[in-house]
């Protein structure tokens, strides 16, 4: 049964007792943590999350963690690109082999979602013959990629083999999925323009009402404390946040300019949050990380620059509520889900003016654009938003505002289960004559 409106959804939705949902990551919940828990709530649905790392402390009420094994024993013999293939197909069938597992224990799933890009999906049609596959896909790598441009190097030839060889899974889930999901429209028009047709726009989500403002505006209440001592709720603060203090996210270039700001500022503090590895390109050579390599170059005042390393979710959400002023720096490449938890949070953002933050930044208007290429260009644009930072409070009411109205997860997840159930009934397969208006009616 179709259900490519908004009455046949209903309908079909109406009309079934259970859904057999499988989900499938290598790390548990990932960008599945939304819809999986949607699902979750419904006790009749049945949902099974595979994945390969489980944490054991992250439980989403009605999923069930189902978890593969695989064995990292690449074979010596084997260069990087094929080393690389090697290891995603492996994960593939490691997959392949617990599915048949499940199968054999009388799963077998409406619809599959799995994210595309470590292999793990790629023998998913195989496991379940005919089961519908919807695939999460972020980023195209190849060697004329805008994140490779951008630095205004050309790879040498063996990088550029490997850059290409990294997308071979990606392929594979591109050809055999039913439909695919990429979150902001700029990533997706980073797939071959042949594939394109097959993916939806379609954002994870924020929630809202937890990344917030505070009722009492900017300065935290005293039983909310920031992650670190020495700093009190008056303090003009800078903050930034990243997984991995890495070029990829701008964090030598924010760091270049803080002698500035803080020589212009007398009264500001910084909380630099996120882990010292590299989630995104390449390690230094020399076994350092990238902030004992800045902390060389740069000198600052300790007591006015803090690290804080990873946060819990809650002390990295007061880390926005406090900020005067926060910085999103990254490179032409995938967008961080921190930046829309920022803007939610009413934080008053300088982003870099590439293309996945220019998305959802108009400069002036919800936020301040800046050229990341350039350390003192950064140190002038976040000297202006402090300064000016009662001036520009309209920019955080625009920032909160775009969320609101484009990203909230309610809306999101609600636009996510529409997408699975049409999947389910086959709405998205090759050999449904109305499959490209379906599609086309997800185009949010």
């Amino acid at each position: 049964m179709a259900c490519n409106s908004l009455r046949g959804y209903i309908f079909w939705a109406n009309s079934r007792s259970i859904m057999n949902v499988l989900f499938c990551h290598p790390n548990f919940p990932a960008q599945f943590r939304g819809p999986a828990g949607l699902l979750g709530k419904d006790p009749a649905n049945n949902v099974v999350f595979v994945t390969k790392t489980p944490r054991p402390d992250w439980e989403i009420p009605g999923v069930s963690k189902s978890v593969y094994t695989f064995k990292d024993e690449p074979k010596t013999e084997l260069g990087p690109v094929s080393g690389h293939y090697d290891v995603c197909t492996r994960h593939g069938q490691a997959v392949l082999r617990h599915c048949r597992t499940l199968q054999d224990q009388g799963f077998r799933p409406d619809v599959m979602v799995a994210h595309s890009g470590w292999g793990q999906s790629m023998y998913l049609r195989d496991a379940f013959p005919g089961v519908p596959l919807v695939s999460y896909f972020e980023w195209y790598y190849h060697d004329r990629s805008p994140d490779v441009l951008f630095t205004n190097s050309h790879p040498p030839l063996g990088k550029r083999v490997l850059l290409r060889s990294k997308s071979t899974p990606i392929l594979h889930d591109l050809a055999s999925c039913s439909v695919g999901i990429s979150p902001t429209a700029w990533q997706k028009y980073q797939f071959p323009s042949e594939f394109q047709h097959k993916i939806v726009q379609l954002h994870d989500g924020v929630d809202t009402e937890y990344m917030a403002p505070l009722p009492e505006g900017r300065p935290l209440p005293p039983a909310l404390q920031l992650p670190v001592t020495g700093f009190s709720d008056g303090d003009e603060l800078l903050t930034y946040v990243a997984r991995g203090l890495e070029p990829y996210r701008g964090f030598p270039v924010f760091y270049a300019a803080l002698p500035a700001v803080l020589k212009a500022r007398p009264g500001c503090r910084v909380l630099i949050v996120g882990s010292d590895r590299v989630c995104y390109g390449a390690p230094p050579r020399d076994g350092r990380n990238y902030r004992q390599i800045m902390q060389e170059k740069v000198k600052v005042d300790p007591e006015r620059v803090r690290f804080t390393g990873s946060l819990s979710y809650g002390a990295y959400r007061a880390v926005l509520q406090a900020s005067s002023v926060h910085a999103y720096l990254t490179w032409p490449f995938v967008l961080s889900w921190s930046m829309l938890e920022a803007m939610s949070c009413g934080c008053l953002l300088v982003g870099s003016n590439t293309p996945p933050v220019r998305e959802l930044i108009r400069h002036g208007e919800n936020g301040l654009l800046t050229d990341m290429r350039s350390p003192e260009k950064v140190a002038q644009s976040l000297i202006h938003a402090l300064e000016r930072n009662s001036e520009l409070e309209h920019l955080r009411t625009a920032a909160r505002k775009t969320i609101l109205d484009n990203y909230d997860s309610t809306r999101c997840l609600a636009a996510n289960q529409r997408l699975l159930q049409c999947a389910a009934a086959g709405d998205f397969e090759p050999g449904n004559p109305a499959r490209l208006s379906n599609l086309a009616s997800f185009r949010i």
